[in-house]
């Protein structure tokens, strides 16, 4: 059996914490812009460390797992 969880787990939080997609934070123009699909170097740099808390909690600490046959 393999475990498929974390693979869901990153791939899901890839998409929802993609720059600009659904947020942006820091905006160009507000601290907090939705869904405007632009991006800048300091909302890469902070998706990138909200992404890398949120795999350590739910790999880590709640432990997804996910067994398919």
């Amino acid at each position: 059996m393999s475990d498929w969880g974390p693979v869901f787990v990153a791939v899901i939080l890839f998409v929802l914490l993609t720059p600009g997609l659904l947020f942006q934070l820091p905006g160009k123009q507000r601290c907090v812009e939705f869904g405007n699909f632009k991006t800048s170097g300091a909302a890469i740099m902070v998706h990138a460390l909200l992404y890398f808390a949120l795999i350590c909690v739910f790999l880590l600490a709640v432990r997804v797992h996910l067994y398919v046959n």
